[in-house]
Protein backbone atom coordinates (compact mmCIF):
# COMPACT_ATOMS: atom_id res chain seq x y z
CA UNK A 1 0.00 0.00 0.00
CA UNK A 2 1.23 3.27 -0.62
CA UNK A 3 2.30 5.68 2.14
CA UNK A 4 2.25 9.46 1.69
CA UNK A 5 3.77 11.62 4.50
CA UNK A 6 2.97 15.68 4.34
CA UNK A 7 4.93 17.51 6.45
CA UNK A 8 4.33 21.58 7.29
CA UNK A 9 7.20 23.78 9.40
CA UNK A 10 4.61 25.93 10.87
CA UNK A 11 4.83 28.29 8.17
CA UNK A 12 2.06 30.94 7.64
CA UNK A 13 2.91 30.80 3.91
CA UNK A 14 2.00 27.21 3.76
CA UNK A 15 -1.26 27.72 6.10
CA UNK A 16 -1.86 30.37 3.72
CA UNK A 17 -1.30 28.60 0.51
CA UNK A 18 -2.23 25.45 1.74
CA UNK A 19 0.47 23.51 0.90
CA UNK A 20 3.11 21.54 2.84
CA UNK A 21 6.87 21.14 2.57
CA UNK A 22 7.37 18.29 2.09
CA UNK A 23 5.48 15.02 0.58
CA UNK A 24 6.96 12.02 0.25
CA UNK A 25 5.08 9.18 -1.52
CA UNK A 26 6.84 6.09 -0.93
CA UNK A 27 10.70 6.67 -1.75
CA UNK A 28 9.56 10.04 -3.96
CA UNK A 29 10.32 13.09 -2.46
CA UNK A 30 8.76 16.16 -3.47
CA UNK A 31 9.97 19.10 -1.38
CA UNK A 32 8.24 23.02 -1.78
CA UNK A 33 9.82 25.79 -3.88
CA UNK A 34 11.99 27.33 -0.35
CA UNK A 35 13.45 30.54 0.65
CA UNK A 36 16.23 31.78 2.69
CA UNK A 37 13.97 32.77 5.37
CA UNK A 38 16.08 30.96 8.87
CA UNK A 39 12.88 28.92 10.51
CA UNK A 40 14.37 30.23 14.45
CA UNK A 41 14.88 33.39 14.17
CA UNK A 42 12.35 34.21 10.99
CA UNK A 43 15.06 36.55 9.55
CA UNK A 44 15.91 36.82 5.90
CA UNK A 45 20.08 37.53 4.94
CA UNK A 46 20.22 40.42 2.63
CA UNK A 47 23.25 38.72 0.75
CA UNK A 48 22.29 36.39 -1.94
CA UNK A 49 25.05 33.66 -1.20
CA UNK A 50 23.91 33.57 2.22
CA UNK A 51 20.08 33.26 1.35
CA UNK A 52 21.60 30.45 -1.27
CA UNK A 53 23.14 28.56 2.39
CA UNK A 54 20.30 29.55 4.19
CA UNK A 55 18.07 27.81 1.47
CA UNK A 56 20.34 24.57 1.20
CA UNK A 57 19.68 24.15 5.22
CA UNK A 58 15.78 24.73 5.14
CA UNK A 59 16.01 21.91 2.23
CA UNK A 60 18.10 20.22 4.14
CA UNK A 61 16.38 20.39 7.60
CA UNK A 62 13.25 19.00 5.70
CA UNK A 63 14.77 16.06 3.82
CA UNK A 64 16.26 14.75 7.23
CA UNK A 65 12.45 14.74 8.34
CA UNK A 66 11.70 12.19 5.63
CA UNK A 67 15.32 10.26 6.07
CA UNK A 68 16.63 11.71 3.09
CA UNK A 69 19.76 14.24 2.22
CA UNK A 70 20.70 16.34 -0.27
CA UNK A 71 22.63 13.10 -2.09
CA UNK A 72 19.09 11.71 -2.66
CA UNK A 73 17.69 14.59 -4.53
CA UNK A 74 17.31 13.65 -8.43
CA UNK A 75 16.07 17.02 -9.45
CA UNK A 76 16.36 20.89 -8.78
CA UNK A 77 14.86 23.97 -9.69
CA UNK A 78 16.79 27.15 -9.25
CA UNK A 79 14.82 29.80 -9.45
CA UNK A 80 16.84 33.58 -8.92
CA UNK A 81 15.78 36.95 -9.09
CA UNK A 82 18.25 38.66 -10.65
CA UNK A 83 19.57 36.99 -13.44
CA UNK A 84 23.18 39.41 -12.09
CA UNK A 85 23.23 36.78 -9.05
CA UNK A 86 23.35 33.57 -11.52
CA UNK A 87 26.76 32.87 -10.79
CA UNK A 88 26.99 33.05 -7.13
CA UNK A 89 23.92 31.17 -6.47
CA UNK A 90 25.09 28.52 -8.88
CA UNK A 91 28.42 28.69 -7.54
CA UNK A 92 27.16 27.53 -4.24
CA UNK A 93 24.53 25.06 -5.99
CA UNK A 94 27.46 23.30 -7.63
CA UNK A 95 29.41 23.02 -4.06
CA UNK A 96 26.19 20.99 -2.39
CA UNK A 97 25.31 19.30 -5.38
CA UNK A 98 28.98 18.03 -6.59
CA UNK A 99 29.15 14.41 -7.37
CA UNK A 100 25.42 14.29 -6.79
CA UNK A 101 24.80 16.08 -10.16
CA UNK A 102 21.27 16.04 -10.41
CA UNK A 103 19.04 17.05 -13.48
CA UNK A 104 18.50 21.08 -12.92
CA UNK A 105 16.53 23.71 -14.41
CA UNK A 106 17.58 27.31 -13.80
CA UNK A 107 15.32 30.41 -14.59
CA UNK A 108 15.16 34.13 -13.64
CA UNK A 109 11.78 34.45 -13.33
CA UNK A 110 9.77 37.05 -10.73
CA UNK A 111 9.37 36.03 -7.25
CA UNK A 112 6.78 36.33 -5.23
CA UNK A 113 8.97 39.21 -3.08
CA UNK A 114 11.77 41.03 -3.90
CA UNK A 115 12.82 40.17 -0.66
CA UNK A 116 13.85 36.62 -2.19
CA UNK A 117 16.47 36.57 -4.07
CA UNK A 118 16.73 32.75 -4.73
CA UNK A 119 14.62 29.94 -4.00
CA UNK A 120 15.01 26.19 -4.57
CA UNK A 121 12.33 23.25 -5.19
CA UNK A 122 13.89 19.73 -5.57
CA UNK A 123 12.80 16.38 -5.98
CA UNK A 124 14.60 13.65 -3.98
CA UNK A 125 14.58 9.60 -4.23
CA UNK A 126 15.22 7.80 -0.81
CA UNK A 127 17.97 5.50 -1.77
CA UNK A 128 19.11 7.50 -4.67
CA UNK A 129 22.04 8.16 -2.56
CA UNK A 130 23.18 3.96 -2.40
CA UNK A 131 21.92 3.31 -5.82
CA UNK A 132 24.33 2.11 -8.38
CA UNK A 133 25.05 4.80 -10.45
CA UNK A 134 25.52 4.53 -14.31
CA UNK A 135 27.56 8.14 -15.95
CA UNK A 136 27.05 8.76 -19.62
CA UNK A 137 28.13 11.52 -21.97
CA UNK A 138 26.59 12.21 -24.66
CA UNK A 139 26.68 15.14 -27.11
CA UNK A 140 23.67 16.97 -27.99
Amino acid sequence: MTKVVKIKTGSKFEDHGSYSRIVAVDNWIFVSNTAGRNPDTKEIPEDVGAQTHQVFANIERALQAVGASLTDVVMSRVFIQEPKDTETVMTIVGEKFRGTDPASTVTCPPLGSTVYKVEIEVTAYRGASTAEIEKRTISL
